[in-house]
Formats: structure tokens, C-alpha cells, sequence
């Protein structure tokens, strides 16, 4: 409404309906706090159960299923065959990533938002159908050509690489539109060439996105179960898969004490991460 100067003031929210958002907006974090926290404490309690079948309440606790993790050569192969897929995957979509955010962000062409639309939308494809899609155009290839393609390892990092690529185009876009221009310009006017201006200034200004961006890559791919399971052969299967594997015939506290580890892992990796890059300002 208008005071007596002729200004229009806004009505401001009661604070009783500001009270009333803030504490949803803090119900909702703690339930997803709560959802995340709780599964991994019982998946840890389980690990230091005695009994060789997982009961309630369990008889005794001990640290020993830890220590049998090495009696299984099958998780460190699939963890060696998932490193070695993830790691490359990563690498590639960093390759393909990177100059394509920079494309889409710095530059104006013709077919920029088609680009940005093919980049992203396997993010809105289940990984089911993009396992089976591929599996399908595998076998075709396959009987065609009569080259074995279904459980090798180059296949299945390409089709890695379409759940990974887009999650780097995100983050480093992301991080791109929160940088200064400016600075990109002004090594330019001072008469440096393109690419020393894009070796020197923008990469560098990059860093937190693109360190980012690589850990996402890397867990998507390392934690991939839906799309993996349509690529791999009885030769060669991936860390998860063992895992699912194991399940199928043993329910025990060994299981959980690899889960335990392995999220172990990730969170350091995470935190050493965040302390040089401060993931918080990217994600």
C-alpha cells in the first residue's frame, strides 16, 4: 500500500510464518540426515558381530571379520578391475567435460543448447535402460563383426562414460559462471594468445570444479550396479557386483565389513578433498 510520500511499502512475513519455515527446513534436514547416519551405524554395527550368520541381538563382538577380507581374493580383484574402470572413465570425461563446459559457457554457436541438452540428458535416463540399450547394440556388433565385446573392459568404460561426462559438463559449468571474466580479459588485453590465456588463467581458475567434478566422476562410476551388470562377464566384474554376488549365497558380517571400509575411504577422500578444494562452494 502507498504511505504518505507516495512509495509502495511491501508487507513483511509474520514471524510466526518465518519461525514455521525454519524449523520444516530443519525437520527435513534431520530426517535426510537421519536416512543417510542410520544405515551406516547398523552396517558397522553388524560388522562386529561373532556370529557367522547376522542375528539379534548377536552373541559376542569381535574385530576378526576385518581381518578375513583378505581370504577373499574376489573383492580385490573386482576392486582392482572397478578402480581401473573408474579411474579411466574419470579420466576420459575430464578430456571430453572440461573443454565442453568451457565451450558452453565462454562461447555462442550454433547448436549450444542442442550440445547441452545431449551432454545432460542421459542424467535423466535410468541406468537400466542404458544398460540394456547398449547391451542390445553389443550383441549386434558382436554377431556382425564376431568380435567379443560384452565383459571388456574399453566397453565398459565407455558406457561409463556416458553417466560420467555429464556430471563434469554440470559441476564445471557450475563453477565456471561463479568466476571473474574479467581476469580471463585482462590477460587477453595484455597479449597473451588464447590458449596461454586458457592454460594459465581459466584451468587454474578451474581447479575447484574440476577436482570436483573428477570425485563425482569417480564414485559414480566405482558405485555403478544398474548399467555394470549388463557389460560384465563371469571374467570380470566389478567391486559392487562382487559384493551383490557374495550376497546371493552368504549373509554374514563380512559383507558389512567391506561396506564399512569402503565408505570409510570415500569419506577421508572426501574430507582430504574438501580441505583443498572446499567442495561446498562447487556442489
Amino acid at each position: 500500500m502507498a504511505d504518505g510520500h507516495g512509495s509502495i511499502s511491501v508487507p513483511r512475513p509474520s514471524g510466526g510464518f518465518t519461525a514455521l519455515s525454519r524449523f520444516v527446513v530443519t525437520a527435513l534436514i534431520s530426517v535426510g540426515i537421519v536416512l543417510m547416519v542410520v544405515p551406516l551405524l547398523m552396517t558397522a554395527y553388524m560388522s562386529l558381530f561373532v556370529d557367522g550368520v547376522v542375528t539379534f541381538p548377536p552373541s559376542g563382538y569381535t574385530l576378526s571379520w576385518y581381518g578375513r577380507l583378505a581370504e577373499f581374493p574376489k573383492f580385490g580383484q573386482s576392486l582392482s578391475t572397478s578402480l581401473r574402470v573408474a579411474g579411466t572413465a574419470t579420466l576420459l570425461s575430464l578430456l571430453i567435460g572440461v573443454p565442453a563446459s568451457i565451450a558452453l559457457v565462454r562461447y555462442r554457436f550454433i547448436g549450444r543448447g542442442l550440445l547441452n541438452v545431449l551432454l545432460l540428458s542421459p542424467l535423466t535416463v535410468p541406468g537400466v535402460v542404458i544398460g540394456l540399450g547398449l547391451y542390445v547394440l553389443m550383441v549386434d556388433i558382436e554377431i556382425r563383426t564376431e568380435v567379443p565385446l560384452i565383459g571388456s573392459d574399453w566397453v565398459l568404460i565407455l558406457a561409463h562414460l556416458l553417466i560420467t561426462t555429464p556430471w563434469v559438463v554440470r559441476l564445471c559449468v557450475a563453477n565456471l559462471v561463479q568466476l571473474d571474466r574479467s581476469i580471463e580479459e585482462a590477460a587477453a588485453n595484455l597479449g597473451a594468445p588464447p590458449g596461454r590465456v586458457l592454460w594459465s588463467v581459466t584451468l587454474p581458475m578451474m581447479r575447484q570444479g574440476i577436482v570436483a567434478a573428477a570425485l563425482f566422476a569417480f564414485i559414480v562410476s566405482f558405485e555403478n550396479i544398474e548399467m555394470t551388470l549388463f557389460l560384465i562377464s563371469p571374467g570380470m566384474i566389478t567391486f559392487p557386483i562382487s559384493v551383490l554376488q557374495y550376497l546371493e549365497y552368504r549373509f554374514d558380517p563380512l559383507v558389512a565389513s567391506v561396506v564399512v571400509v569402503q565408505t570409510a575411504v570415500i569419506a577421508l577422500l572426501l574430507l582430504a578433498i574438501d580441505r583443498y578444494v572446499k567442495l561446498s562452494k562447487v556442489v
